[in-house]
């Protein structure tokens, strides 16, 4: 293969069979469930230059609407080799394992301010990262011994978010961002990064996380790193604590090796 050579790797939705692009989509129309508005529901498909088009479900959705789910086929294809999306890179380290490392080379606990932010009432994000229960069995971080964790709840101001984080010298603010309803999460997550930075506290981590939130757009608004659907405490532990070894110019690898071996 020659240098000007381009590697391709097409892809296409599967159903049935591979490459066959079959896919599933639903959606609503303000009309009332009839043939009518079946029959609307599968042009709409058809001008999105779909084929194979079956409505397979309609259902009202209150007065004057109607939910439909339809499966249909798709010609498209992505090329999934020139598709390059950043992403937080952090080791998989264990709840021992994270203690241990800020035992031997912090030899103090971290301390890491969160809360949900602005009008979000929302504290499930925050809960499942920082509560001591957790998160699908992965420890919160309240569970960890040489983890200082100091979840605000919701509804936090960003200005009594970043008060606290600078009372408490925290290492770390985690912001958690649940409700996007006409983007206030990219708004709000904005004015914390604006004010941070106004107030001299932008050295300290700054984590984005919530269900509409990468690491793309935590980076585009200014965030150390973000974490989207799914995300465990453990990986935003030791996310926060390889940020704060790099500073000491220690490598994930090493750090881990001297630890454990310091605990033997």
């Amino acid at each position: 293969m020659t240098a000007s050579t381009k590697v391709t790797q097409p892809i296409r939705p599967y159903g049935d069979r591979k490459d066959d692009g079959r896919i599933q989509l639903s959606f609503t129309l303000p009309v009332s469930a009839s043939g009518r508005a079946k029959e609307a529901a599968r042009r709409l498909c058809e001008q999105m230059g779909l084929s194979n088009i079956a409505v397979s479900t309609m259902e009202p959705a209150g007065d004057g609407f109607s939910f439909f789910v339809v499966y249909a086929s798709t010609g498209q294809t992505v090329d999934f080799a020139e598709i390059v999306v950043p992403e937080v890179t952090a080791p998989s380290w264990s709840f021992k394992e994270v203690n241990a490392i800020i035992r031997h080379h912090i030899g103090r606990k971290l301390v890491i301010v969160g809360a949900c932010t602005g009008s979000d009432a929302h504290t499930v994000g925050i809960d499942a990262i920082m509560n001591m229960k957790g998160y699908a069995g992965d420890k919160g971080l309240e569970a960890y011994p040489w983890v200082d964790a100091h979840n605000l709840g919701a509804q936090v101001d960003n200005a009594a978010l970043l008060a606290r984080a600078k009372e408490l010298s925290a290492d770390a603010i985690l912001v958690s961002q649940i409700v996007t309803q006409r983007d206030v999460h990219r708004e709000n997550a904005k004015r914390m990064i604006e004010l941070a930075r106004r107030i001299g506290l932008r050295d300290v981590l700054l984590v984005l996380g919530g269900p509409r939130i990468d690491h793309k757009l935590a980076s585009e608004l200014g965030y150390d790193a973000g974490f989207g659907p799914g995300t465990r405490p453990s990986q935003v532990a030791s996310y926060v604590l390889q940020a704060i070894l790099a500073r000491k110019g220690l490598g994930p690898a090493e750090a881990l090796a001297s630890a454990l071996e310091h605990a033997h």
